[in-house]
């Protein structure tokens, strides 16, 4: 990617109202960090921390209670293109299949032509070739995801936003598409910002990683991940940030 872009949450603070009480849930609170190209910020901390509503500004599809989201100085004001979210659940269309799953957002911009290859390189990436002609509801949960994943891919948004994507995936598929989104991420350099429930995923595919506390939510520590690619989980190094946010998580301890 030529262009790089600048991520920036600026003192941003996010409410919601309660619909059953008069009470505001704080769900972020005077949160600022920014984020390039180029990056791979991985968001870890207890539900309800504000990861997701992170993630949601970014992607335009809420706006901030106090502070500004910016992507090169331009505030955010709604979706876009250039920021390609995948989300916890797969949203396929259930019309079509696989193959034209994956192929939808190039026809809609109409790039589908000459592009054909890059379709099928996608549903090899995910390994669905014998699944290309069959609809979403012939699918499973992990295969759904994965096409929801490489549909999102194969567009080079310049921020990826993914939101525990690869949740619903087996522990071997989960492994593979790691390294699958990090081979994509590293060819295009762009800025990839991912919640995730899991540290050691955090710590593979981050470049950095931003630990989260609830009530209110906001970032307690951005700890920047000094390892090369691709990164052996069983190294000490790596130990050693999995005890340090362990221990940011509160989750510390020789019992863990």
């Amino acid at each position: 990617m030529d262009k790089k872009v600048t991520l920036k949450l600026d003192h941003v603070s996010k409410s919601f109202a309660k619909v059953e009480s008069d009470e505001v849930t704080h769900a972020l609170d005077d949160v600022s960090v920014t984020m390039e190209s180029g990056e791979f910020i991985s968001l870890v901390g207890p539900s309800g921390c504000g990861k997701s509503t992170i993630l949601r500004l970014v992607a335009g599809l809420i706006t901030p209670t106090l502070g500004a989201v910016t992507v090169d100085g331009k505030e955010v004001d709604g979706p876009s293109p250039d920021r390609g979210v995948v989300f916890q659940k797969p949203t396929l269309f259930p019309w079509l299949t696989v193959e034209k799953n994956i192929g939808f957002s190039l026809e809609m911009q109409g790039k589908l032509k000459g592009n054909e290859d890059k379709v099928q390189r996608m549903i090899d990436v995910i390994g669905l070739q014998k699944f290309k002609d069959d609809y979403p509801g012939q699918l499973s949960g992990g295969m759904a995801q994965r096409v929801a994943l490489v549909r999102t891919l194969i567009n080079e948004p310049e921020i990826l936003l993914l939101d525990e994507p690869l949740g619903a995936l087996d522990a071997f598929t989960r492994m593979r598409m790691q390294d699958e989104i990090l081979s994509i991420w590293r060819e295009k350099k762009q800025l990839a910002l991912m919640v995730t429930h899991d540290v050691d995923e955090a710590i593979y595919m981050g470049t950095r990683v931003l630990v989260m506390d609830a009530n209110p939510g906001r970032i307690v520590a951005d700890i920047k991940i000094d390892e090369p690619f691709p990164r052996d989980r069983s190294s000490d190094e790596f130990i050693k940030y999995r005890v340090d946010i362990l221990n940011r998580l509160h989750f510390g301890g020789k019992h863990h």
